[in-house]
């Protein structure tokens, strides 16, 4: 991963913008701690901090075009770079790097090629001959990008909120699949696959065309330069990544330099259930693993610059970014820059233990779609800032743009859990990799319970935050929730714990704007807590919360009716206070 930052509009282009720029492009230097990088073009900036992956002794950017009249700043990977070369032969390329194909598509098809790219990007380009520029976001939003607004008429674009938020008025999280066109002052999207719709498809289920669809997104992500490795949680999603790419490497460019034997990553809690699963995953593959232990206080210890790092007050996402975010750091320190990770399997597929309570294939259909359009503001923003943190790159096959349109064309029906049918969640997924010949995995492995992140590394880790959360919140603190934060305001202490970080760092009313929120089960969405009554009693996004279908899942605790009735005080106040507030008008 690298950062971006872009302004264009300054109405001062003196030297002290331009260490402004400078300065503010340095809070993004862990992102890329390789090179750093600034074009400046009248009013305009664009600005780079790169992690080397690709042709890491040419590739610096900004990149040009031949007459460097074309420039631009990019954030990500573009797996099909060769194929695309093949179609500019006209054109003189000076680096070796896979971005550098953006500045020569711009130049033959103009604003239109973006979908051309096979990728994880965030880019933005300047044409210097018209002064006009564009900036987009990936399919998915894999990778970040926020785009704001300056007093002075400036527009912004950034890989990170901290770039921008000091200097921006507004700024608003970056449309995933979108573009943004100067000439045209407006985004329009120019990611438009079929199931965008919410449409019921209903392609039927064919194991080997998903088998191989799958395959190919991980074999073309082991396009690198540089020491890699895969994150293994011992769980279905990123024991197949490890599995494929295991299986493949030693017939991929990369074994020439780094050798065929796969180096995995996992972390947890002594004794947690990621471990155990992985080091026999790990051993079932003959992957070189590697175990990394935590404690709950070090976790603790952590959170506040997790926070800082993610951005967000999201209590899944802080909740799993943190055992990742130690995790890359030690990744790094070992000299690895890039991993494979499994995010984005459960959103297509179902995978959350809630699903279980689907009514029907078109309301599965329809949540797979929502949870796949909010991917950015979750698991897509917590695998990149949490290892990116370290100047560590997480890439996710499962999110490719080609394998997430065949596997979202299925027909719903094959992807809905039916005991009847002995079929789990994910199970057109697993069916897929279930070769008794040339097995990928062992058969419990293979067909074991979905387990979250948050949740695998050790179930004392979400006990231990909830415990130290209850001990720096008060229920007063939490009673008056609603008057210090009327937008997304906590309903737990633990939230409400993440909220006051969060506001010490970005304190601006557009920050807090960025982060969803709404009730959740097991990580739903508002829709999906509709399935189950008994679920708007246990609103918690653990996969423990889905009552009745997690074998370990919650009971009702002490603390959590003491938190509703907390909450049913806090409404009642509220109430209170608007009445009389009415009757004085």
């Amino acid at each position: 991963m690298c950062g971006i930052l872009a302004v264009f509009g300054c109405v001062d282009n003196s030297q002290a913008k331009r260490s402004r720029i400078i300065e503010l492009s340095r809070r993004l230097r862990h992102r890329g701690p390789d090179w750093s990088g600034l074009h400046c073009h009248g009013d305009g900036y664009l600005a780079h901090q790169r992690l080397a992956i690709v042709d890491p002794t040419s590739g610096d950017q900004p990149l040009y075009n031949e007459d460097k009249t074309v420039v631009v700043t990019v954030n990500g990977e573009i797996y099909n770079h060769k194929e695309l070369r093949q179609k500019l032969k006209s054109h003189q390329f000076r680096t070796g790097s896979d971005c550098e194909v953006i500045a020569h598509l711009y130049e033959e098809y103009g604003e239109d090629f973006v979908d051309m790219l096979d990728g994880m990007f965030s880019f933005v380009l300047l044409d210097t001959r018209d002064k006009s520029f564009i900036a987009a976001r990936d399919a998915i939003g894999v990778t970040p990008l926020y785009m704001g607004w300056g007093l002075d008429g400036s527009i912004w674009f950034a890989s990170e909120m901290k770039a921008l938020s000091d200097d921006c008025e507004r700024f608003v999280s970056f449309l995933p699949g979108h573009i943004y066109s100067s000439k045209k002052g407006a985004l329009r999207r120019w990611y438009n696959p079929p199931w965008y719709s919410e449409q019921i498809p209903s392609t039927p289920y064919d194991p080997m065309v998903l088998r191989k669809a799958f395959e190919k997104a991980v074999l073309k992500r082991l396009m690198t330069d540089v020491p890699f490795g895969v994150l293994l949680s011992g769980g279905l999603d990123s024991s197949l990544v490890a599995a494929v790419a295991s299986r493949y490497l030693a017939e991929s460019e990369a074994a020439c330099q780094w050798g065929s034997q796969l180096h995995t990553f996992c972390i947890g809690l002594k004794g947690s259930p990621d471990l155990k699963a992985a080091r026999e995953v790990a051993d079932y593959l003959g992957t070189r693993h590697h175990e990394f232990h935590f404690t709950v206080q070090e976790g603790i210890d952590a959170v506040e610059e997790v926070i800082y790092h993610t951005e967000t007050y999201d209590v899944t996402t802080i909740r799993a970014s943190t055992p990742m975010f130690l995790m890359s750091r030690k990744i790094k320190s070992l000299g690895v820059k890039m991993v494979l990770s499994g995010e984005g399997s459960d959103e297509i597929f179902g995978g959350y233990l809630y699903f279980h309570k689907a009514p029907n294939k078109e309301e599965f259909h329809q949540e797979t779609c929502r949870k796949i359009k909010a991917l950015h503001l979750y698991d897509c923003l917590r695998a990149n800032k949490s290892t990116s943190a370290w100047g560590l790159e997480a890439r996710v096959p499962f999110l490719d743009k080609e394998f997430v349109n065949i596997a979202m064309a299925i027909d719903p029906e094959w992807k809905m859990i039916r005991p009847d049918l002995r079929r789990i969640e994910k199970w057109v997924l697993r069916n897929a990799f279930d070769d008794g010949e040339n097995p990928y995995l062992p058969k419990h492995i293979l067909y074991r319970q979905k387990e979250q992140f948050s949740d695998g590394v050790g179930y004392s880790w979400i006990d231990g935050l909830k415990d130290h959360a209850n001990k720096q919140v008060t229920d007063s603190m939490l009673v008056h929730a609603s008057f210090i934060y009327p937008e997304n305001t906590p309903t737990t202490k633990e939230a409400y714990y993440y909220r006051t970080i969060f506001e010490k760092f970005f304190p601006k009313n557009a920050a807090r704007s960025t982060v969803p929120g709404g009730p959740s089960v097991a990580c739903s969405t508002a829709k999906a807590v509709e399935w189950d009554a008994a679920w708007s009693k246990n609103l918690d996004p653990s996969g423990r919360a889905a009552l009745g279908v997690h074998a370990a899942a919650y009971e009702e605790s002490l603390d959590d009716k003491d938190a509703n009735q907390l909450n049913g005080s806090s409404q009642k106040l509220q109430e209170g206070l608007v009445e009389q507030a009415a009757a004085v008008v």
